[in-house]
């Protein structure tokens, strides 16, 4: 059977947290990835209080949504103040950036297109 085609089950927590090298206390991982499904990933970011990811594009559009904590989210021109429970959506190419707040931290899911995705870091730091 195609390995896209299988149900998966599987607890998140069981998942390694890896640490994303462009971020500052932020870790990632792909609770499903271009190997288990045919169309979308599912990733898991986690970043502690304070932590956060430099200003950057994709070259695939994002759907977010916001499990735990608070964040600064700036997405092209605007910052966004977004909260557990809150959606973002980006569209590819936009820029944006991430601060944890310094108390909650940020945790969020993260739905991409199973695509080729370059990352280009436009301004470094937090």
């Amino acid at each position: 059977m195609d390995p896209k085609n299988q149900v998966i089950v599987k607890s998140s927590e069981s998942f390694a947290l890896e640490p994303v090298g462009a971020g500052e206390g932020t870790s990632r991982s792909v609770l499903i990835g271009p190997g288990d499904a045919p169309n979308f990933a599912l990733r898991r970011f986690v970043m502690k209080p304070g932590g956060g990811m430099p200003r950057h594009t994709n070259t695939v559009e994002h759907e977010q949504y916001i499990l735990k904590g608070a964040a600064e989210v700036g997405i092209g021109d605007e910052v966004y103040q977004v909260k557990e429970g809150d959606v973002v959506f980006i569209p590819q190419g936009v820029p944006h950036w991430y601060k944890a707040d310094a108390v909650t931290g940020f945790e969020f899911l993260c739905m991409v297109p199973n695509k080729e995705d370059r990352i280009d870091i436009l301004e470094e730091g937090c």
